[in-house]
């Protein structure tokens, strides 16, 4: 049975859909795309908006393709769904504290998996070279946090 994880940003247009790409890539790279479930969601989404043209661009760059990706809101039946919820800023992570508390002891911040705890700033409206980098950051914490993930999800 697989593994299902969920990253969650705001609007779930620029970050989580790149983290989402990003962290597929990696597993199917590992052979470990029919283990583990990605999926993403916003804590305050932008319901069936695409994702951003900047985050677009950034995972084209990588030879990645988001363009059929449509924005949703975090629900209980996602929070329920995924093992793991990977987060982008540390207010994401309240704000699903606060409607799902026994939610928080599978709630990261992506950095978290890397050893670090640092948030990913939104890129949202800037310029594109604020999405690569947004999406060079997320890329680094999922290569770096790899190991962590398959130890914590018990896969590999």
């Amino acid at each position: 049975m697989p593994k299902n994880v969920l990253v969650v940003c705001t609007g779930n247009i620029c970050r989580s859909p790149m983290a989402k790409a990003l962290l597929q890539q990696a597993l199917a790279e590992r052979g470990l795309d029919g283990d583990i479930v990605v999926d993403s969601a916003g804590t305050y989404a932008l319901v069936g908006r695409p994702a951003s043209e900047g985050s677009v661009n950034a995972m084209k760059a990588r030879g990645l393709d988001i363009t059929d990706h449509r924005a949703k809101q975090i629900t209980a039946n996602l929070v329920n769904w995924a093992d793991l919820i990977l987060v982008m800023e540390d207010h994401h992570r309240r704000s699903i504290f606060v409607t799902w508390p026994k939610a928080l002891i599978k709630t990261l911040l992506l950095s978290e998996l890397a050893g670090d705890s640092a948030g990913i700033d939104d890129p949202y409206g800037r310029e594109q070279w604020e999405y690569d980098q947004a999406a060079d950051i997320i890329e680094g914490y999922i290569e770096r946090g790899m190991p962590a993930l398959l130890k914590r999800l018990k896969v590999g």
